[in-house]
């Protein structure tokens, strides 16, 4: 059967379902949150210039080039010419992302230079009709996510499009904006319509860069994919303010904390996105199994890309990234696949957690010595394993609760090599749902961790708010003064501790920059006053283009453990501007360490 004939007889039965029985938001999601690791694709004509322009190397990303370097259109559209990518191969590219444990693919259908990775009726501008390739990559790719059991997902630029005067973004062929609902009503909508109704199923549509699209532009994109694929999902980069199905995050940005929706990664394995010859900046494996597993452990997924070359070849750092995080994922896949973000609401120096059901994944990225200790459980462990042993012998564990503070410690004892070089993973089996003491107490390792999330904040006694969901986790716009945060916390052990005041890099991940002098105030049970500085530089996964600056504030001394208040108050606030605003105090978090 031909793929338009199978695409007829899949779409009339999604439609003739879909009449009987609309579909919920929780059916449409269901094989999203189950999957939790998908792959994006960039590809297209900027994959021949590879960054390279005339000789001149063009910064920036490589998708970008035509924007970067100014290319007018006609000289751009000759790339077509020579678009023979012979090596491609939709087997062994849905293969590599079967092998990484990936169960999904996103690629470019369009980007925003135009042009059609697909037979498009809508524009002569495609793959099909303007190259000597002649094929159709997209018809072959979705064939073989179908063999191999992957959702297949087609990326669509609906506003940039540099090609066309109604586009937006190409100001040097076109210095006066055409009509861009034109171009809605003749490319975009057409264009859609071709992948919606000649590919089979779409798991998603994943729309980019939304920028002046009004609300009721969006609202008819939005209304076209679910009249034609009612079960496809529709990402966060719609825009117009009009709700889609989940959150799309800044590229390459994890968020500090937990998001109470649907949300998603997108992101490199270096720094481009379409294949860039001149960009070598690999990341490890090690690095994106961490990040894979802390995205998961708030509640995300993570599209990770891969930027082939011109001539159809995923390259070959990419390609052994990828299999080197299949080779976790396949011991580990149970921690990942269906699982649920952390019943805890903070994050630990440690790792962090998954779960799924009556069990927790706990995800160590660095291995504790010997025992370690996890507080606050409430619910009972029946048996903790490691998840890479296949015999699951159990591993010793005690469960106490503390006399002055009521605070449960579950007391792990661990081998003393970690089983797994990226993330070891240990299984605790609980006797029913996870139950969790929140709350903030003192670590096994005699800290106290106070995050600037879970502390009180308010406003000359008023009640305030502060936005700490920016890329790094600090806080965004803290610019008055008045503002304080106080915490209420328990403590065990008394003694003398070490106060560091954690604040943020932010900016953009290619010029990350941070701004200091802000001065302060601590109130506990002595006063600390100081400038906020950088004393120390701190590098973390979780942030990984931003560093953590430490700012040693003093001590303080607790006569007695259980209950301990602390409050952080600004005197002031460093008004530095930058070209995209003020960072003000980018504040994260306080650590208090057993100075003894």
């Amino acid at each position: 059967m031909s793929i338009s004939m199978l695409s007829a007889v899949l779409l009339l039965g999604l439609a003739a379902a879909c009449k009987s029985e609309p579909i919920t938001q929780d059916q449409r999601m269901e094989w999203w949150r189950r999957s939790r690791f998908g792959l994006f694709i960039h590809w297209g004509l900027y994959a021949i210039p590879a960054g390279i322009w005339k000789g001149r190397s063009i910064p920036g990303i490589g998708e970008w080039i035509m924007y970067s370097a100014k290319i007018p259109v006609k000289e751009y559209r000759k790339l077509a010419e020579q678009f023979n990518p012979q090596k491609f191969d939709a087997k062994a590219w849905v293969g590599l992302a079967k092998a990484a444990g990936m169960k999904y693919i996103t690629i470019t259908s369009k980007h925003h230079d135009g042009f059609a990775l697909y037979g498009s009726k809508a524009s002569s501008y495609n793959i099909v009709d303007a190259t000597p390739f002649k094929r159709d990559p997209i018809k072959e790719l979705a064939e073989e996510c179908r063999r191999q059991g992957l959702k297949m997902c087609f990326y669509y630029s609906q506003v940039q499009d540099w090609n066309e005067p109604g586009g937006y973004g190409n100001t040097w062929d076109f210095p006066v904006q055409g009509d861009f609902q034109k171009y809605l009503d003749e490319k975009v909508k057409p264009q859609l319509t071709e992948l919606l109704t000649q590919y089979g199923p779409v798991g998603m549509i994943w729309f980019d860069t939304p920028y002046n699209i009004s609300a009721e532009q969006a609202q008819s994109l939005k209304d076209l994919v679910r009249r034609l694929q009612p079960a496809c999902i529709i990402s966060g980069r719609l825009g117009g303010g009009v709700k889609t199905d989940y959150i799309s995050t800044g590229d390459n940005v994890v968020p500090g904390s937990m998001i109470a929706t649907d949300w998603e990664v997108p992101a490199t394995l270096n720094d481009t996105w379409g294949f860039k010859v001149e960009d070598h900046a690999w990341k490890s494996p090690r690095l994106l199994t961490i990040i894979l597993f802390d995205i998961v452990a708030k509640g995300g997924n993570y599209l990770l890309n891969v930027g082939p070359t011109a001539e159809g070849v995923i390259p070959a750092e990419s390609a052994a990234i990828l299999h080197k995080m299949g080779e976790w994922m396949s011991v580990n896949g149970e921690c990942i696949y269906g699982t649920e973000a952390s019943p805890f609401q903070r994050e630990f120096g440690w790792g962090n957690i998954t779960r799924k059901g009556d069990k927790l994944f706990l995800g160590f990225y660095q291995w504790p010595a010997d025992e370690f200790y996890l507080e606050g459980l409430l619910t009972r462990v029946e048996k903790a394993w490691l998840l890479a042993d296949p015999d699951q012998k159990g591993l010793a564990f005690q469960q106490t609760l503390h006399s002055d503070t009521e605070r449960p410690r579950l007391t792990l004892h661990l081998p003393s090599t970690a089983p797994d070089e990226a993330v070891s993973v240990v299984v605790l089996q609980l006797a029913g749902e996870p139950m969790v003491q929140q709350g903030l107490f003192q670590s096994g390792d005699g800290s106290v961790l106070l995050p600037g999330v879970l502390g009180k904040i308010s406003r000359n006694g008023e009640e305030a708010q502060l936005n700490f969901g920016s890329r790094t986790g600090g806080s965004d716009g803290w610019l008055d003064p008045a503002i304080a945060i106080d915490w209420d916390f328990h403590l065990e052990k008394p003694g003398r501790y070490r106060v560091d005041i954690i604040t943020m890099e932010t900016g953009q991940h290619g010029d990350p920059a941070w701004v200091g002098g802000h001065t302060f105030e601590i109130h506990s049970t002595a006063g600390l006053q100081g400038v906020i500085r950088a004393d120390e530089k701190e590098y973390s996964p979780r942030a990984h283009y931003w560093h953590r600056i430490h700012t040693h504030a003093g001590h303080l001394t607790f006569d007695r453990p259980g209950s301990q208040h602390l409050r952080l108050q600004p005197l002031s606030i460093n008004p530095e501007q930058w070209p995209d605003g003020r960072p003000g105090f980018t504040f994260k978090e306080i650590i208090l360490t057993p100075a003894d």
